[in-house]
């Protein structure tokens, strides 16, 4: 399961917090699938995520309208590749 997701990662997506670029997940797919894996069943089990996943980036986003009024944009959190993909 783990292997399947970051073998389809999105590589035009932005980075995290962590600054880890999907495409080196994606190219190293086969070498982190067991550690990442053992990583996401502990997190299940005992309720903790590593502290790097739950960083974020907030970035506004413009919606419409005028490009002066703050209402105008919304918030995005980016996070990190690995938190995403235990999602």
């Amino acid at each position: 399961m783990v292997s399947d997701l970051l073998h389809h990662l999105d590589t035009h997506k932005s980075v995290g917090p962590d600054e880890i670029h999907p495409g080196v997940l994606m190219e190293l797919a086969e070498v982190l699938t067991k550690p990442l894996s053992i990583i996401y069943q502990q997190s299940w089990l005992t309720g903790v995520v590593p502290v790097d996943w739950r960083l974020a980036n907030v970035m506004p986003i413009y919606k419409k309208g005028w490009k002066e009024d703050p209402g105008n944009y919304r918030p995005v959190s980016l996070i990190s590749v690995p938190g995403k993909v235990m999602e």
